[in-house]
């Protein structure tokens, strides 16, 4: 039986239908059509394979419901015997297959499924470890495909992947600047010109990765720490402490920074954060399993607050986990936004173990008021958070992170790394 549905491709879509390949990432301008695309061809592999799943995954609920569901229901209505779930967001096919519109800020649901193909549209706006850490099982079964629609927005996983497609056989790349498709005449890009600023412009609809991201609040810090080569691979030192610097939540919302100081120089060495349903019991486990010498372990002073169901605060369960906590001083987020500024400057990162850091820092960012067209002066609050709040924590705190204080132990333990080290020298 042969279904005509509404969807010409554009031409230069073509080659990205045709692909075979598992692994394919477009990056493309707004309003090139990439939605569009990508879930025709979601809707095509539905009607090829019966009693298959499908899912897009928009960065939010109302992303997907907004845009994508009114769009793929357009074209897929004129296929006979479909149907539509509202409340699952859901197009049930007549041979039994399903495409599903999901969203990244609810991952859970996502888990433990099994997929023959998943969209991530506009991944640079979702957790960056969505996709390792969930989407990928739920694609071994079947063999399953993967597609990264979207626009740049910084240096990150997106940014990651289309330069790690441009070096594999085993990737399908495209990149579409305005100047490729053409489809939007010379006025209005001229007109947007007029009404962007030229990071604006390159990033929309030049796809510039090295653009700066509007409201961005550590944009000119970064891209001075990477210009200075204070990104890069940063050693442990065993003569020093480390010491914490934690956001409590649960999941995502529970995040680690590990920092040694030397001098006026401080040095982010480590980073964890959970996904999932990962507790304090769980982070605790993970500080401890990793080869520090610890010195101080700061925390914010929501962890004085009482659990009802246990009638213990969380700074209670952690001394009785053995992590002693110093509660970090109240200040407001702008001025805890103005000292983690200052700090960047003195500030060296891990570029291995502290890359979903940078990730979600290179996008913390001002909320922005659609209507008024303006920036609340407030932080957007969403999966970046998290690593914002480490940040600011640790520069609130970091003329307590010294090296002194250390038990026998800790003495004991590096008289012994430095003997060894001057028995090696000799050697």
């Amino acid at each position: 039986m042969e279904i005509e549905i509404p969807y010409k491709p554009r031409d230069y879509f073509n080659e990205f239908h045709e692909t075979l390949k598992r692994w394919i990432i477009i990056v493309a301008h707004r309003r090139s059509g990439k939605t569009t695309a990508a879930l025709n061809h979601l809707q095509r592999s539905a009607l090829q394979i019966s009693h298959s799943r499908f899912a897009y995954i928009g960065p939010t609920y109302g992303m997907a419901k907004d845009i994508a569901w009114e769009m793929i229901k357009y074209y897929a209505r004129p296929i006979p015997g479909i149907k539509f779930n509202e409340v699952e967001l859901t197009v049930i096919y007549p041979n039994n297959s399903r495409l599903t519109l999901y969203s990244a800020d609810n991952p859970e649901r996502l888990r433990g499924r099994g997929f023959w193909g998943v969209v991530f549209d506009e991944p640079c706006q979702q957790p960056p470890n969505i996709f390792t850490e969930i989407i990928r099982p739920t694609l071994a079964d079947h063999n399953g495909y993967a597609i990264w629609i979207g626009t740049p927005k910084g240096h990150n996983e997106f940014y990651r992947f289309f330069q790690k497609a441009k070096e594999s056989e085993d990737w399908y790349n495209l990149l579409l600047t305005v100047q490729d498709t053409k489809i939007l005449s010379e006025k209005e890009l001229t007109d947007a010109r007029k009404q962007m600023s030229e990071d604006e412009f390159n990033q929309e609809f030049m796809c510039s990765f090295e653009a700066a991201l509007k409201g961005a609040y550590y944009s000119q810090e970064l891209a001075k720490a990477r210009e200075e080569k204070r990104i890069k691979l940063i050693p442990y030192e065993r003569e020093l402490k480390v010491h914490t610097a934690w956001d409590l939540g649960i999941g995502e919302a529970m995040a680690i920074g590990f920092f040694q100081r030397v001098r006026n120089e401080i040095r982010m060495i480590d980073y964890w954060q959970g996904i999932g349903d990962e507790d304090l019991v769980v982070a605790i486990k993970a500080v401890k399993n990793k080869p520090y010498i610890y010195g101080i372990h700061f925390a914010p002073h929501d962890i004085k607050v009482k659990e009802l169901g246990s009638g213990k605060s969380r700074l209670e369960t952690a001394e009785g986990l053995g992590i002693k906590f110093e509660i970090v001083p109240e200040m407001s987020v702008d001025d805890g936004i103005d000292a983690a500024k200052r700090m960047f400057n003195r500030l060296w990162i891990d570029e291995k173990n502290c890359q979903l850091f940078l990730d979600y820092i290179g996008q913390y960012r001002r909320e922005w008021q659609e209507k008024k067209g303006i920036f609340k002066d407030k932080p957007l609050h969403d999966f970046t958070s998290h690593a914002a709040d480490v940040l600011r924590y640790a520069a609130i705190v970091e003329n307590k992170m010294v090296n002194v204080d250390f038990s026998r132990e800790d003495f004991l333990r590096v008289q012994r790394i430095r003997e060894q080290r001057k028995k090696h020298e000799l050697l």
